[in-house]
């Protein structure tokens, strides 16, 4: 079992935190920046993220979890059908990689090669399907498997989605589906986490929170403007905007995010995008 998983199932607070591959083949900076890290329990390796073209998630996990670091393999579904899916799930497994994050991804038109033609063979509902599958010794064909993968599977939400019912019934369906955990998108409020973790009590599934480490007023105004899901409050904004040092206030602000999130969720999930030193002071 996972760490991730062992830690989860006690109870424990997690602290799951994110790197992303290099465009390119050095992998020298993020395997530094991943044995800086202090106080996390899981690496997200991220997946083309922002539909934006990098090395494989799959390649750099595996590094990753070679040299000691736990990580989390994020998969879309975007640019595989569901034969490259399962076979980068197998070889995730042969690596020793059990945590996932399933997802559908961002379109590529928000990316750096908008003229990818997108797969979307299956959606995120469907990959814990087949995840479940594959745990079970099955492909989804139906057959059967020469050693059987161990997987804690997860998922992503965003708890201030609206409509929020119809959110929420992706969100059953995906526990349905084998979805172990859920890591949220950013979070910058507190009524709207504080409306999805009462509604997520009956199910029993655990919930990271994700917090945003935000630099300026500048990069917010970026966010919402290009990020989908993403939705920076504009008090929020104003506070980077007024303030004499924009990066303090921006670690002030996720210190809060971080303080309402252990009072509600089993986890946060930190992205601080390159800032990854920045990660005792926002626990603090």
């Amino acid at each position: 079992m996972s760490q991730l998983a062992q830690q989860l199932a006690g109870g424990q607070f997690v602290v799951t935190a994110e790197i992303a591959p290099p465009k390119g083949t050095n992998l020298a900076p993020a395997l530094d920046g991943a044995r800086k890290l202090r106080g996390v329990t899981a690496v997200n390796v991220t997946d083309n993220q922002g539909a934006n073209m990098r090395l494989s998630s799959l390649a750099l996990a595996a590094q990753l979890q070679q040299s000691g670091t736990e990580t989390i393999l994020q998969l879309t579904c975007r640019d595989r059908n569901r034969m490259a899916l399962q076979s980068d799930l197998l070889g995730a497994a042969a690596f020793g990689i059990e945590n996932l994050l399933l997802l559908s991804g961002d379109h590529g038109k928000f990316g750096d090669h908008p003229d990818a033609r997108p797969v979307f063979d299956l959606d995120s509902v469907q990959m814990l399907d087949m995840a479940s599958g594959l745990m079970a010794g099955t492909d989804m064909a139906g057959k059967p498997l020469n050693g059987v993968p161990r997987f804690f599977p997860g998922a992503a939400v965003n708890p201030a989605a609206e409509p929020f019912e119809l959110m929420f019934q992706k969100v059953t369906k995906k526990v349905a589906s084998g979805a172990r955990f859920f890591q949220t998108q950013s979070v910058f409020e507190h009524g709207p986490l504080e409306r999805f973790m009462a509604a997520m009590a009956p199910l029993r599934v655990p919930v990271i929170a994700g917090v945003l480490l935000m630099r300026s007023a500048k990069m917010a105004r970026f966010l919402n403007a290009n990020i989908p899901g993403v939705k920076v409050p504009q008090p929020l904004i104003e506070r980077l905007e007024d303030a004499g040092d924009p990066m303090a206030e921006g670690l002030a602000i996720a210190r809060e995010t971080v303080g309402w999130a252990r009072e509600l969720c089993q986890g946060v999930h930190l992205m601080t995008l390159g800032h990854e030193d920045q990660i005792p002071a926002i626990l603090a």
